[in-house]
């Protein structure tokens, strides 16, 4: 499933909750994500760096936490 996801050529957005200093910065493909059910999630600082490829739901709990939302 993760040998056809490309990183470089991904349309990435970056969390709406990062600075433009820096800082904490997470993207992710939402496109690619649409499409093929597993969510690319990645640091924005190292864009060449690992892709942590996670289902819809482990993203969804991912943000929750982020947010620090109760479940």
């Amino acid at each position: 499933m993760t040998s056809e996801f490309d990183a470089k050529t991904a349309e990435w957005v970056k969390s709406s909750h990062s600075g433009p200093e820096g800082g904490e910065c997470v993207e992710w493909a939402p496109s690619y994500a649409s499409a093929h059910g597993v969510v690319p999630v990645r640091d924005s600082k190292q864009s060449d760096g690992p892709v942590l490829m996670v289902s819809a739901a482990a993203f969804t709990g991912l943000v929750t936490i982020a947010r620090g939302v109760e479940q």
